[in-house]
Formats: structure tokens, C-alpha cells, sequence
């Protein structure tokens, strides 16, 4: 496999097309002159695999198409037409064979960059792929808003496909999760008679170096979900040989540990021999007997991509060796010899598709661009915030972390596709913080269960979960331990919309306790929102009272955007937290609205999180002084209010900016300069900022006040600005 990401950048991507075309426009199917396969003597009785003479030749029409649609993108490439190219030479026959082994409209299938032959094979038209290359606006994979060969088709049930290698295993992962949900209601239950519908997933051999490869393989076997890897194993990672990635390059040895995965080692150039084994696979998923995983050892007949010139790191004979083995001309010399196809007809065949190939393009060619006016369209869903009304509220106070445990419980009982899964948060744990505890009691292990402990398994079951149409809200147990699963939520979770050009979504909430004050240490009160709030197409969240939590956890469950919920875990049972809470389950806070948690006239301060009450003992100490300070609460940093804070810093001419995170980049730096950008001529002093130090945050209860902003400072910073 080849990693995307792709070496040299789009300066290079023009590098070597003429080398490349010109080795691939001589002989016939893509073959160098005179590279021929040796007859083999095959009975002219049943075909191994089980399949007629008009399927093979179907199979056979569907790798030609592929391959000559390889040849044809390279010609436009060179022509100008396209600036990008990543091709399918050399694995048709693996991926026409998966495609025949599914059942349209009913499986799916998450095809990387090199699956051109897989998604011809499952429906797609040779113009749909054309208008990928070109980037057109009624291109089925993304309107033209990826490169060429990230497939995505709505109708097709094959989801958007990104560059970065590995994240696809997991996504299908959930997706199977799903299959085995809407055909039983349980990931633990038997198989139904009408068996799953199954996933099938593909990647390079290089991928299999990715951590996600293997978490996905973890989770898979575990609940033998319905899955299939398969792994075309074409010995390159573009230029770094299977050798120097995989112990032995023996791709297949890497799932021998896990119970229940079927692994199968096979030729991926006999078409054969791969349709039989695929159709073993899903045929035992189908009958909830766990996941297989395929290692296909195909050949790159190509560069890596269009950027590529592989004969820098190959040699001469390994090539040829590999034009040996062409998977097209192996079932053409099987439909010769076996079933009397004779050479005169495979070349009308080649005739006819090359026809049909070059009428697509045409066609391509002629659809529309994108509309430039579109290109903002889709970050976030068209989706509007539902009204902003007063909650009629009653009863005792409530902390901030039974708020959410409520907000959780009335949501899970009102929808049956929420689910909530994470570390711990099963049973009568509930979580570190209990934030979950009696959910898996009251609603069943179905909809409240414990995940592996791997961030990045949580988040990309989840994108295929809520890919399907669930509502999953899973829960990272601490912000320090985010990263992991960095590349799912910034290159998948926030992207899948906009990516898709609307085809596809995964709207979930994903939880995560973050924050200081708590003698955490460098790895427990870490503030990440900056980071995130820096990502396109993510709702981020950080309520500062129970009432708020409640009211925007229920929005973000019930809303059609990805979301981070940030709860900062120092509020979770403070006294100045608590609210009372609604007397029905029916309000919802939306995103956007802040909240002017005490008015005032000299100095509007801006803050967040733990920081509101701080700022709110500053101001009634500032009183005494006679200092009038507003307090604006964000409450959502992303979408933000900012008709609120225009309207404050109006009022009363100062701002002081105040977050617990580091100062530098801090997320507080933005609301400062915007407010410097849009009321310039409105403010009588500086716009100030208050934040924490740019150091990690020590453990010493003695060290860890002199990191965080204090009363003290908040107060000083304030009067400062006030007295300017």
C-alpha cells in the first residue's frame, strides 16, 4: 500500500506523466510489448470460483473499464485537464472480486484511494469518475472539493473517503456496528436469518503500520462484527518496501493473534481464487461468525500517483516482473483457454469500452464547475438553532455532572439511536465521574457501554455509527488524552459534511472533562479548546453552570453538527455551579447564545468554563469600588455570540478577555482581536487578556496557582482596564 500522503505536494504532481503515460500506452491492457502470462492447462468444465462464462466476462468488461479509465485520466492529465492521479493498474482483479462477492444497495464499502475497479464494481459510472477527476459540480464523490480517487457515493452506501491512511478501518468498524444494531438491536445478539449486511474496507499494505489498523482488527473481533479488511498488498508504502514496514512482509501474520478474525492470505491477481475467498468472508459474516481480514498480493503497475517516478527505488526486473503478473491478462488467457473467448473478441471488448470511455469524458468535460459562491456551503449543516427561550424550572439545586447524567438519561429515553460508550462509563462506574453511572442499568448494555482504551477506536466507531444515522455520544475520559484521536476528529468527524458536498454526515457529540484547578498535573488539566475551536465544521461547547450544561448537551444531541462538548471538570460539583434544573425534559439551550451573566457600564469581560465565577467575584468586589463590570458568558465558543459581545463592548467601551488556558495562541486571543478588528473606534483602552501562563501546569499545590489565573489576577487585570 501506498501512503496519501502524498510526497512532493502539488508542485509535483506533473512530474513523470509523460514517463508514466508513454509506459502504459504501449501493448495491449497496459501491458509492456510482448508481456504475456504462460498458458496454463485448465479443465473447460466449471469455473473454480463457481462462476459462468457471462461473469467472468462481466468481471473481465469491469477490470478492462477500470484500466482504460487509468490510461484515459492520464492523458488529461497530461493535457492539462486535471492536475492529480492515483491509479488502480494491477489490483482490478482483487477489487472487481470484492465487488461481486457484495450485494449492492444493501453492503458497504469504504474503498481507499487505489479502489477505482471496487466502485466501478458496485455501480459507479465511468463519467461519475471522470467527474471526480475533473472536479465538477455534479461529481458524486465530493462536488469536486477532494482530489481525484477519494470515493464517496450516497447511493452506492460507499461513504466519503479522506486522504489520511487508516482512519477508514475504524469508521467501518461503527458502520458494522450499525449492520448488526438495525438487523438484531445488539452488538452482543446472534445473527438474524436474513443474516448483516457487511462492511468492507480496503487499504494498501502500508496502512497496516497504522495504530487505527490494528484497534480496528481489536474492536472487530471482539464483537465479531461484520467486517471485512482487505489488504492489497502491492509491497509498496510509495517508495518503502512491505519489507522494512512489516515483520517478514508478512501482511496476514499481523492478525493471527485475534480470536475470532478469519485471515486469508491469497493471489489478488487470480480473479478466481479471489472471488471464492470473499465470498467465503462475507458469506461468514453475513452469518455473525466475526470479521475476516483479506491480504490480496496484487501489483502496482503504476507509480504511487501522478507525483511518483518509481523507478527511482525499482528496478527493471522487478517491473517487468510485476507486468507478468497483470490480473487482466490472467483472466483473459482463463476466458482463451477455459471457455473459448477468443482473442479477436477480448479485443472488440477492449474496442467497445474504450468507445464508451472516451464519450464519458466528453461528457465529464462539458458538466459545470462548482458555482464559486458555493464554496462555504456545507461546514456546517443548513440546520438553524432552535429558539432561545427562558426554562420554567423547580426543585432542589443540581450539580453540574448530574446535570449531564439527566440531559444523557432523558435523551437515550427519548431516541433510540442515542448510545453512549466510552472508558468506564458502563455499569456502576459511571465514568471517572460518575457523569454516566446508572445509564447501562436503566437502558441496557446496548446503550451504555464500555469501549476499548484507545481514543482514536472512540471516535471513529462513533463517525461510522453516526454515518448510519445513530446518535452516538461517546465520552473521552480526560482532554489530556485527546490526541490520539487528533486525526479522526480533524480530518474525519469535522470534515464529513463539507467533504461530501452534503452526501454524507456524522453529527455525535463527543464529551471530554478538561480543565485545571483540581491538582491534576501536566496530564489532568490540560484546556484544549484553542486547538479544536481552530477546526472548521466542529460546534464546541463549555458551560459554566448545570443549567447550561443540561440545555446544550441536549441542543448538541439533538442537533445535525459534530460537537465537542467540554465540560471543565472543576465545576462538576461546585456549589457555584449548581441550578435548578427544568420541570420537563423538553428545553434545550442552542449554540450561539451567550449569556450576560451580570450587566454593567464600565468594562465588559468576556470569559468561559471556570473562569465566569471567578470573574463574577472580581466584579462584586469591583463594585465596592464603584467599577461596573459586565459579564458576558460565552457559553459556546464555536459558533460564537458575537452580537452579544459587540453589544457589551459598545456599552461600556473596555474589554478584558479572560480563559484558563495558556496565553499565547490561546483561544482568548482571537476574541481579542476581533473585538480590536470590529469596534476599534468604539473602545477607550486597550482590549486586555487574562490567561494562563504558557507552561505545562505542575502538581504542587504551591506551583500550580502561579500557572493558573487566580482571583487576585482576575481582579487586578480588571481595575486595570477599568482605571485606563
Amino acid at each position: 500500500m501506498d501512503s496519501s500522503r502524498n510526497e512532493g505536494g502539488l508542485s509535483r504532481l506533473k512530474r513523470g506523466v509523460d514517463k508514466v503515460a508513454a509506459t502504459f500506452t504501449n501493448g495491449r491492457q497496459g501491458l509492456a510489448p510482448n508481456a504475456q502470462l504462460a498458458r496454463q492447462d485448465v479443465p473447460k468444465s466449471e469455473s473454480r470460483s463457481g462462476l459462468s462464462k457471462d461473469r467472468l466476462l462481466e468481471a473481465y468488461r469491469l477490470m478492462l473499464r477500470s484500466r482504460l479509465l487509468d490510461k484515459k485520466m492520464l492523458v488529461m492529465l497530461k493535457q492539462g485537464k486535471s492536475f492529480f492521479h492515483i491509479g488502480c493498474m494491477g489490483h482490478e482483479a482483487a477489487q472487481t472480486a470484492t465487488a461481486f462477492a457484495l450485494e449492492a444497495g444493501r453492503d458497504w464499502a469504504y474503498p481507499y484511494y487505489r479502489g477505482q475497479a471496487l466502485c466501478l464494481g458496485l455501480g459507479m459510472t465511468v463519467e461519475e469518475c471522470f467527474m471526480g477527476f475533473l472536479a465538477r459540480a455534479d461529481d458524486p464523490n465530493s462536488g469536486g472539493r477532494q482530489m481525484p480517487q477519494h470515493y464517496g457515493h450516497k447511493l452506492l452506501n460507499i461513504p466519503s473517503q479522506s486522504s489520511p491512511t487508516g482512519t477508514q478501518y475504524l469508521q467501518a468498524v461503527g458502520c458494522s456496528f450499525a449492520s448488526m444494531l438495525d438487523a438484531s438491536g445488539s452488538l452482543k445478539g446472534s445473527a438474524p436469518a436474513e443474516g448483516y449486511a457487511v462492511t468492507v474496507v480496503s487499504s494498501g499494505d502500508g496502512t497496516t503500520s497504522q495504530g487505527d489498523f490494528h484497534e480496528a482488527l481489536n474492536w472487530a473481533s471482539r464483537v465479531k462484527a461484520p467486517v471485512i479488511f482487505l489488504v492489497e498488498d502491492n509491497k509498496y508504502a510509495i517508495s518503502v518496501h512491505v519489507s522494512e514496514q512489516t515483520p517478514n512482509g508478512k501482511v496476514a501474520n499481523l492478525g493471527r493473534g485475534y480470536d475470532n478474525l478469519n485471515v486469508e492470505d491469497v493471489d489478488g491477481c487470480d480473479f478466481e481464487v479471489m472471488h471464492s475467498t470473499m465470498q467465503r468472508c462475507v458469506e461468514r459474516a453475513r452469518r455473525g461468525e466475526g470479521p475476516s481480514l483479506v491480504v490480496a498480493d496484487v501489483v502496482r503497475l503504476l507509480p504511487h500517483s501522478s507525483s511518483d517516478d518509481q523507478r527511482k527505488y525499482r528496478s527493471t526486473d522487478e517491473l517487468n516482473n510485476d507486468l507478468a503478473r497483470d490480473p487482466i491478462q490472467k483472466l483473459g488467457e482463463l476466458l482463451d483457454v477455459k471457455h473459448g473467448v477468443s482473442r479477436e473478441a477480448l479485443d472488440a471488448i477492449e474496442v467497445a469500452i474504450k468507445s464508451e470511455i472516451d464519450a464519458a469524458a466528453d461528457a465529464a468535460e462539458a458538466r459545470p464547475m462548482p458555482e464559486p459562491s458555493s464554496a462555504l456551503d456545507w461546514v456546517w449543516s443548513n440546520t438553524p438553532e432552535p429558539a432561545l427561550v427562558e426554562a420554567t424550572t423547580g426543585g432542589n439545586p443540581t450539580v453540574l455532572v448530574d446535570a449531564i447524567n439527566r440531559a444523557l438519561s432523558e435523551e437515550i429515553a427519548r431516541d433510540p439511536k442515542v448510545m453512549v460508550f466510552g472508558e468506564d462509563v458502563a455499569g456502576n462506574k459511571g465514568g471517572v465521574f460518575t457523569a454516566t453511572r446508572g445509564l447501562t442499568e436503566r437502558f441496557g448494555a446496548d446503550r451504555c457501554f464500555n469501549a476499548p482504551l484507545a481514543e482514536s477506536s472512540i471516535v471513529g466507531v462513533a463517525i461510522g455509527l453516526a454515518m448510519r444515522g445513530y446518535n452516538p455520544v461517546p465520552e473521552i475520559q480526560f482532554g489530556d488524552y485527546v490526541w490520539t484521536a487528533m486525526m479522526q476528529i480533524r480530518n474525519e468527524m469535522s470534515t464529513m459534511r463539507y467533504r461530501s458536498n452534503n452526501a454524507f454526515s456524522c453529527p455525535f457529540v463527543l464529551r471530554i472533562p478538561i480543565g485545571g484547578y483540581i491538582h491534576g498535573g501536566l496530564c489532568h488539566s490540560q484546556n484544549i479548546e484553542s486547538f479544536f475551536a481552530h477546526i472548521p465544521g466542529l460546534k464546541i461547547a463549555l458551560p459554566s453552570t448545570a443549567l447550561d450544561a443540561y440545555g446544550l448537551l441536549k441542543s448538541a444531541i439533538r442537533g445535525d453538527d459534530p460537537v465537542l462538548f467540554l465540560e471543565h471538570k472543576g465545576l462538576y460539583r461546585q456549589n457555584h455551579a449548581k441550578s435548578v434544573l427544568p420541570l420537563g425534559d423538553d428545553w434545550v439551550l442552542p449554540f450561539g447564545k451567550a449569556n450576560i451573566r451580570r450587566a454593567g457600564e464600565d468594562v465588559s469581560v468576556i470569559t468561559y468554563g471556570a473562569m465566569v465565577s471567578k470573574a463574577l467575584q472580581a466584579a462584586s468586589h469591583l463594585a465596592d469600588e464603584g467599577i461596573d463590570v459586565e459579564v458576558v458568558d460565552l457559553r459556546s465558543l464555536n459558533p460564537v455570540d458575537w452580537e452579544t459581545i459587540e453589544a457589551s463592548v459598545r456599552k461600556t467601551g473596555k474589554a478584558v478577555v479572560i480563559h484558563e488556558d495558556c496565553r499565547f495562541v490561546g483561544y482568548g486571543a482571537e476574541i481579542a482581536a476581533e473585538i480590536g478588528e470590529r469596534l476599534f473606534s468604539e473602545l477607550d483602552g486597550p482590549v486586555r487578556r487574562l490567561a494562563g501562563k504558557d507552561s505545562p501546569v505542575p502538581f504542587n499545590w504551591e506551583l500550580e496557582p502561579k500557572i493558573l489565573p487566580q482571583n487576585s489576577d482576575v481582579l487586578d487585570a480588571i481595575r486595570e482596564i477599568a482605571n485606563y
